[in-house]
């Protein structure tokens, strides 16, 4: 309860669909602008009054594509959390955008909403691969982009996807090189992967669309983060990597199993033990709003061994590791039983996770094999 609260507010709409994207995104030839401000308004409010006395470390602006919300609405929802909730004085408010030149043209704009961290989708550093990944700007357009929002905002990541089929590890460490020498304080580098239900797995399954394997996305994760690090930007988290003091304050919150509260369509939140999760599809949620005054599908109560696996699934991405000592808090156990402890002792002695007192880490060789880790030590109940 002592640390700050983070915001999550889910802007659902795209121009397009990416083949590889599974996130709760969808493409309407219109939007009512004013009705989606008014029930983005009164699904935050309705959260507001079930988490007084709290205030906001973090805002993050995800989806879908923020960057096409207007500015005005952008604006009412800062202003309407700070009235809330009470901001940090160093808050942080991100916001995802594509890097078309329509959406940069807003930058100014959104930087004057109280938006002071970008989070661009660039993708790709070459065109060829954009196209592939059905993404609706080239190069030469997503360097402007990135031009711009570096004017414009003291806070700029981008994110690149790698991993691609048929990419040389020497095409990507020349991409990767040329990322970094853009000088943003943070990167997410994504592999490819295959999600159920996007196009790129309906080509997979049809033989029309093969990724790397296991051993070559290994050698190729490898790289990414020893060149990350040998700029000055270590992976703090299996996928992100930041300047020191640059890591995004708004994930650490999901990552160290902070309370965070989720609005507008398909959002979740974590408020005191309680689980929420808004109705994903945005008519069933702006409908919802207009019976309800909120969005909420879902909201139950978690048992004390769904908080110690969350946690330990969010906690363990993360360099730092968990401090057992505070998931056994959560959960109501013994220290001693929040991870098997025979599992442990192996994986130590293989060299792939350190304990030190109660904090437990993957160590570089572990974060290749993370998935295996957790689901060896999250007891069975």
């Amino acid at each position: 309860m002592d640390a700050p609260l983070a915001l999550y507010i889910h802007w659902p709409f795209c121009v397009s669909k990416c083949p590889y994207c599974d996130f709760n995104s969808h493409v309407r030839a219109s939007v009512d602008q004013a009705a989606w401000r008014d029930a983005l308004l009164a699904d935050l409010a309705h959260e507001a009054a079930l988490l007084p006395g709290r205030r906001l470390g973090s805002i993050f602006f995800g989806g879908g594509t923020p960057s096409l919300m207007p500015p005005a609405t952008v604006a009412a929802l800062i202003a309407a959390a700070a009235d809330a909730w009470g901001f940090d004085g160093d808050i942080e408010i991100t916001l995802e955008a594509n890097p078309s030149s329509v959406e940069a043209a807003r930058f100014a704009d959104l930087a004057a909403a109280g938006v002071n961290r970008v989070s661009l989708g660039l993708q790709a550093l070459d065109d060829s691969a954009l196209q592939f990944l059905g993404r609706a700007h080239d190069v030469a357009e997503g360097l402007a982009a990135l031009d711009t929002a570096q004017a414009h905002f003291g806070r700029v990541s981008f994110d690149l996807i790698y991993a691609r089929p048929g990419q040389s590890p020497t095409a990507w460490e020349a991409e990767l090189a040329r990322a970094i020498g853009f000088g943003t304080e943070h990167l997410s580098l994504y592999q490819l992967t295959i999600e159920p239900g996007t196009r790129f797995a309906t080509e997979a399954a049809a033989g029309r669309l093969t990724i790397p394997g296991d051993e070559e996305a290994a050698s190729l994760f490898e790289a990414t983060r020893a060149m990350a690090a040998a700029a000055g930007l270590p992976a703090y988290e299996v996928s992100n990597h930041a300047r020191p003091g640059a890591e995004s304050r708004h994930n650490l919150t999901y990552w160290r199993y902070r309370d965070y509260a989720g609005i507008g369509p398909g959002a979740h939140g974590r408020r005191g033990g309680i689980a929420t999760m808004r109705h994903k599809k945005p008519e069933n949620w702006l409908n919802a709003v207009a019976r309800n005054g909120h969005g909420i599908e879902i909201e139950e109560a978690l048992s004390p061994s769904s908080r110690r696996a969350e946690a330990l699934l969010m906690g363990l991405r993360l360099r730092e590791g968990v401090d057992l000592a505070r998931i056994a808090a959560l959960s109501g156990e013994a220290v001693e039983t929040v991870v098997d402890a025979r599992a442990a002792a192996t994986l130590v002695a293989e060299g792939l996770i350190v304990r030190d007192g109660p904090r437990l880490r993957a160590t570089e060789a572990g974060m290749l094999v993370l998935n295996a880790i957790i689901a060896a030590l999250v007891p069975d109940d």
